[in-house]
């Protein structure tokens, strides 16, 4: 039969292809999917954008006639979702890759929808959200595939620090696939749903003979709790995507701009008396600073990033009488709260992040000094350290300091102190700030007098009561200019937001250059 090329036939013709690319991959597909208890691409998008927000771009591309790409059947959308809407009444550019089209694997046209949209996310200055769910690239296409995961990387690069990119993993994410993701700010990946990996288990097995489980190599238990690559992780795809639009209410569209300011419905005088007895009387005693973190921010409300990896390290959002703030604090009941490795990478990516968005941070300190130790020093403290230093250096947004009570050595430098160009440091009556402890700085300056010493145990005492009183006092520190104001524990909240307020509108600009050398 003829086609009917009436316009009343063109326009159903249109509605019956545009009826077929909503389908992906078709129903028994679809119906794979959510027997795994987990949504289409379009499902998703519609539970994270605002009702009817959802404009969609390239719905009719298809895949290019290359390698063994030719003749096969096409799918209109090519295997990704992607477009434009709303989340709480603000412009996203969004894609989501749909497994039930060719596996959501990655083709030339697949990658150049993203990249298109990348562009206008650039132009508009639009966060972009990724909702990833694919096998990798698309074998079939060979090259060609490689080269729009290319494109797509240096979009990547392009976007960051200019508008927030945030991952989202809901399914397999494997070879180039996962290395968008880890170019992007934040990553989100779904409990038990989720996979990402450089190389599955079948290939680990056949290279490197180990035998591994697709959860074992990457699942988010993985990269949660040991690699450090998933920043946030969801009970299931709903959480997930509520994470999603927690996390960009902490930010703003792009760099130029500022985060949301909220009303804000917590006293700004509030004070804590709790905090004024939360430090123990033995200087060794742990407490935990997350009771500090409650006291001092907007109705306790915190938004942790990688609650579990590098635990010696808290990071995170909250809110500071409605304003948007960044969290870095040192954990006493994790290691003591001493810097190692993984806490100092964590905390720089945050603070690099904070400075990408404009968004003040606000430090928590209580640093004994670095991890010392073989392993630390075999695996690089001393330059991944100064990645933590660098970064707080290279901030130049509102910075913030309250030594609650250790500062020793190199970390406290490293801390946010004054000498970093920190705004405003803070500290209480109960700190100590010196070059080291002093049992250690003790058996350094007096080690004749000590062994010489008819009652070493008692001279040691003595001289560590001395170095103490001299060295340690945050009043020493102040008398120096090194410490803006000793100020009570309770009064924490009123007085941070009372700085805070007029640096709102610092504007701090560095010396001219391409871009700095971060000790990577």
């Amino acid at each position: 039969m003829e086609p009917d090329k009436s316009v009343k036939g063109k326009l159903l013709n249109h509605q019956q292809r545009v009826d077929k690319a909503m389908e992906g991959g078709g129903q028994k597909r679809i119906d794979a999917q959510h027997a795994k208890g987990k949504f289409t691409a379009r499902e998703r998008l519609a539970r994270l954008l605002d009702p009817d927000s959802f404009v969609e771009t390239g719905l009719f591309v298809t895949h290019k006639e290359v390698g063994l790409m030719r003749g096969r059947q096409k799918f209109d959308g090519d295997g990704v979702v992607t477009g434009y809407g709303r989340i709480d009444g603000r412009l996203v550019y969004v894609f989501s890759q749909d497994f039930t089209v060719l596996g959501g694997s990655l083709g030339n046209a697949h990658a150049r929808k993203i990249t298109n949209l990348y562009d206008l996310a650039l132009k508009t200055g639009a966060p972009v959200i990724g909702i990833n769910d694919s096998g990798g690239a698309r074998i079939q296409e060979g090259i060609d595939a490689l080269a729009g995961y290319g494109e797509l990387f240096f979009r990547n690069v392009e976007a960051s620090g200019v508008i927030p990119q945030i991952s989202v993993i809901m399914g397999p994410s494997a070879g180039g696939a996962v290395y968008s993701p880890a170019l992007t700010d934040l990553i989100i990946m779904v409990e038990d749903s989720s996979h990402m990996f450089v190389t599955g288990p079948e290939v680990v097995k056949s290279v490197m003979g180990e035998e591994t489980s697709f959860e074992e190599l990457g699942g988010f238990s993985t990269h949660a709790f040991k690699s450090g690559v998933t920043h946030f992780t969801g009970r299931n795809e709903e959480e997930s995507l509520e994470l999603v639009k927690k996390i960009l209410s902490y930010l703003p569209s792009n760099n130029l701009g500022d985060a949301p300011i909220i009303n804000a419905t917590d006293d700004k005088e509030r004070m804590s008396g709790k905090l004024n007895s939360i430090i123990p009387d033995d200087p060794k005693a742990a407490y935990d600073m997350y009771e500090v973190i409650r006291e001092i921010f907007d109705h306790g409300d915190f938004l942790e990033v990688f609650p579990h990896w590098a635990k010696n390290i808290i990071i995170g959002f909250a809110r500071l009488n409605g304003v948007s703030v960044g969290i870095v604090a040192n954990q006493p009941k994790v290691l003591a709260g001493a810097l190692d490795i993984n806490a100092s990478i964590k905390g720089a990516k945050f603070i690099r992040l904070c400075d990408s968005f404009n968004i003040p941070i606000i430090s928590l300190v209580d640093v004994p000094g670095f991890l010392p130790g073989k392993d630390q020093e075999s695996r690089g403290i001393i330059r991944n350290g100064a990645k933590l230093l660098y970064a707080y250096c290279e901030a130049t947004v509102p910075k913030i300091a309250v030594t609650t009570r250790k500062a020793f050595g190199g970390a406290y430098i490293v801390m946010s102190s004054k000498h970093l160009q920190t705004d405003v440091n803070f500290a209480w009556p109960t700190s100590q700030i010196a070059v080291m402890g002093s049992e250690g700085a003790v058996n350094i300056l007096y080690r004749r007098e000590l062994k010489a010493s008819d009652d070493p145990d008692t001279r040691r005492k003595e001289l560590q009561d001395e170095y103490e009183k001299e060295f340690y006092s945050p009043y020493t520190a102040a008398s120096l200019g090194h410490i803006d104001a000793i100020i009570n524990p309770s009064e924490t909240r009123p007085r941070i937001i009372e700085a805070l307020w007029p640096l709102l509108t610092k504007r701090e600009t560095r010396m001219k250059k391409k871009h700095g050398n971060i000790p990577l």
